[in-house]
């Protein structure tokens, strides 16, 4: 193993090791795929051993990936903390305003905020709560200067910016009843109680498109629910009330603790993504701070 590790390559690893894939860590980068997946196999190369395993689906950290990622995320940290000491912009006080959609209010955005707030500490912070289209109109608006939303929506003032890879995966409560845990096909999913968001909501219509595009032409029907929120599909599935389709995003705490399982359902994939929602004009300030450090320190999903 080399004496020194090249900074430049242990960012692009932090980066692909956070996001879990080579697109998503190329488009915050700004570098082609090709470049870093060089950077990865030259550091690994610097290592003198393996650091990521790689997927059909993206890659995923090894034993010496894992220690590795702990001192990539200390020299970014320390790194911000420099630039925060010789910045010349007011940072004492001040209130950092954020509009989300409800579930990256409730998964990513804590995450985000919470490795701001260690080197921006005195800020207040206000994070207003909507559905996408709310999320759109106040940043049209300007009463928020920049948010988070599901999908790629198009509204008239912003623009929209892609951030971070979701999908919907179909859960249901490790207690539920045997005919749910047996799910194991797309045919299966014809003959069980599903739990859906309500009709003209864009998550429905996301699970809606994925299942015809794996042969299941499946609306509601007799036994199904239909629920105004992700969070009353959330504690539906919890009671065992049948199988619902949740950001991987939202689940994390309950797949770590064996409370939620992931059916097998090859063939379905529901993928979408979380994207930022701009101005026209770059945010400045503490709005346009955040949203470099949320680039460049996108927050990992811990059980991909």
């Amino acid at each position: 193993m080399s004496t020194r590790l090249d900074p430049r390559r242990l960012e692009v690893f932090r980066v692909v090791a956070t996001t879990g894939q080579v697109s998503a860590a190329s488009r915050l980068l700004h570098l082609s795929q090709p470049a870093v997946s060089a950077q990865v196999r030259q550091l690994e190369h610097e290592c003198g051993r393996p650091l990521l395993v790689r997927t059909a689906r993206g890659v995923r950290l090894n034993d010496a990936g894992r220690a590795l990622l702990e001192y990539a995320q200390r020299v970014h940290q320390l790194l911000d903390e420099a630039a925060l000491a010789i910045s010349t912009e007011e940072e004492t006080g001040g209130e950092l305003v954020l509009a989300a959609s409800t579930t990256i209010a409730s998964s990513v955005v804590p995450q985000v905020l919470a490795s701001f707030l260690r080197s921006h500490r005195g800020l207040q912070v206000r994070v207003e709560v909507g559905n996408t289209t709310q999320v759109l109109a106040w940043v049209g608006e300007g009463r928020a200067p920049l948010g988070l939303v599901e999908g790629h929506a198009r509204a008239a003032r912003i623009r929209l910016e892609r951030y971070l890879d979701d999908e919907l995966v179909p859960v249901v409560s490790a207690q539920a009843p045997a005919e749910l845990l047996r799910v194991r096909s797309v045919d299966a999913l014809r003959s069980v109680p599903l739990l859906w968001r309500e009709p003209g909501s864009g998550t429905r219509a996301v699970l809606e498109r994925a299942l015809r595009r794996s042969g299941v032409r499946r609306g509601a029907q007799a036994g199904d629910l239909q629920l105004g929120s992700n969070e009353a599909i959330h504690g539906a599935v919890m009671l065992g009330l049948g199988v619902g389709f949740l950001s991987r995003w939202s689940i994390q705490g309950e797949l770590a603790q064996g409370r939620l399982r992931v059916l097998p359902v090859p063939g379905l994939r529901v993928e979408r993504a979380f994207s930022w929602v701009l101005p026209v004009d770059a945010p400045s300030g503490i709005a346009g701070r955040f949203l470099r450090h949320a680039r460049a320190s996108p927050p990992p999903l811990l059980h991909p």
